[in-house]
């Protein structure tokens, strides 16, 4: 009759959480590496064009920075009204990799579990998502008004000498209603 090993469960415990450990860094550094190119702080200005055809000035200027999860994508609009006000706009999200390649959930806020999840459109929120696709990031926003109809919001940020190239776009109800391209120099 041979020894028992007590500590053999221990032991398989420990050899499967090294290979969750293990999976779970080459994951993060294979994403680390989708990333990397696009991170740093950029800045430019740009005139905005609506549908109407009117133009309005603006000051932009984006940060894309690495975090524990993915990626933050940080940006600040600054727009010059016709009437002399001046209306400032910041917004921050953090991106997490999802189960398909090279999309990214949003993760807006945190649920009664402390886990961070994206925000609901059903309750007038922005639903927020981005992709990676060659040398442009995108980030998507999409908003669901009071009766259904619906806005989506759609930033490409393409990888240019020096900088980037952003085109945005709004669209209400599938109707292009403002946008914008410009060059962000990276500082």
């Amino acid at each position: 009759m041979g020894i028992i090993d007590r500590t053999r469960p221990l032991k398989i415990i420990a050899f499967s959480l090294g290979i969750l450990f293990w999976t779970a860094f080459s994951t993060v550094q294979a994403f680390a590496a989708d990333i990397s190119a696009f991170v740093g702080d950029y800045v430019g200005s740009a005139t905005v064009v609506d549908g109407d055809g009117t133009e309005t000035p603006r000051d932009m200027s984006v940060s894309i920075h690495e975090n524990r999860q993915g990626f933050n994508v940080s940006w600040k609009t600054t727009t010059y009204k016709l009437d002399g006000r001046v209306k400032d706009q910041k917004f921050s999200i953090d991106f997490n990799p999802s189960d398909r390649s090279d999309v990214y959930s949003a993760a807006m806020k945190r649920n009664v579990f402390g886990h961070e999840v994206p925000l609901d459109p059903m309750q007038g929120e922005p639903f927020v998502w981005g992709r990676i696709e060659g040398d442009t990031l995108t980030v998507f926003s999409l908003f669901i008004g009071e009766t259904g109809d619906y806005e989506l919001q759609q930033f490409d940020r393409t990888l240019a000498d020096g900088g980037l190239n952003l085109s945005f776009s709004r669209f209400r109800n599938g109707i292009k209603s403002r946008s914008v391209e410009t060059f962000l120099k990276k500082k």
